[in-house]
Order: C-alpha cells, then structure tokens, then sequence
C-alpha cells in the first residue's frame, strides 16, 4: 500500500490490518512449563552422565601423559634430525627448550623444540633416558604413585607403550 499523506493513521493502520492474512498467534517466548521441562531433562541427561565421566579421571590422565610422552618423542626426534644425535640424558628434556652445554655438542639446535618442559599429569617431570632400557631412548611418567612399576593408574607410562 502506497502511502498517502492524506489519510490519517488510523484509517491507514485499519487498511493494513484487512491486507494482512490472519494469522495463528504468535509466540512471545517460552513458557515456565517448558523451560521447567527442558531443566528436568538437562539434569535427567547429567545424572546419567556426569558419574560416568568422573569414575575415570584416572584414565582421563593416563591418556593425557601418552599424549605429551607422544609429543616429547616428536620434539626428540626433530632434535635428532638437526643435530644428529640425542641429548644425553644428563641434558635431559631442558635441550629441547634451551641449547644444551656439554657432550654431546649440538652444533645445528633450532630450538626451541618444545616452549616449555611439560610435567606429567600428576604434576612431576617426564623422565628421560638415552640410551634408553626400551629403546634408543626412553621418555616416561612413574604414573600416580610416583614410584617405579605399578599397576592401573599408579603404572609407568612411557613412549614404549604405543
């Protein structure tokens, strides 16, 4: 409908209703039953879940320690790559973050490797070896406990697992 300085709002907002098609009410929100609904369902789904994810935040930390052993050997073998060699295991991991002093020389270090030494999810540091007992090298966690062996949770974690 074109406008027409002529006619008055009224008559105007009048024509304008007969041009619109009837139409179903419209929703103005949501209303306090179905927000009710949704809550009880989304605490239903949470009951259900939740117990499930926290009986196993230990695996939950085993996981995360094969993942940064995982990323420490990558880093290791880029170190490998440029300067021939392993640091030893007196140089230990810190070689990745800051060129290393002593034997053996990294004479081509393009560091750094890692920004910084990560320490295991139970908040000691990743142990290094080279030559390693499993392998060139051996990069691993003592897992919860902290001590040698174990079992479940409380097991060495290390690059010889996967």
């Amino acid at each position: 409908m074109a406008y027409d300085p002529g006619r008055s709002a009224l008559s105007t907002s009048l024509a304008m209703k007969h041009l619109r098609s009837p139409s179903p009410r419209t929703p103005r929100g949501f209303t306090l039953i179905e927000i009710l609904v949704v809550v009880v369902i989304l605490g239903i789904l949470a009951a259900i879940v939740v117990p499930r994810v926290m009986e196993r935040p230990g695996e939950a930390r085993v996981t995360r320690a094969k993942q940064d052993i995982q990323g420490i050997v990558t880093a290791l073998s880029l170190y490998k790559l440029d300067n021939f060699v392993y640091p030893s295991s007196e140089q230990g991991l810190d070689a990745l973050v800051t060129k290393p002093a002593g034997q053996p020389d990294a004479p081509n270090w393009k560091g750094p490797y890692l920004d910084r030494v990560a320490k295991d999810p139970w908040g000691r540091p990743y142990q290094y070896q080279h030559p390693g007992q499993h392998g060139d090298i051996d990069v691993y966690s003592f897992g919860a406990d902290g001590k040698p062996g174990g079992e479940g949770e409380a097991a060495d974690v290390g690059n010889w697992d996967q």
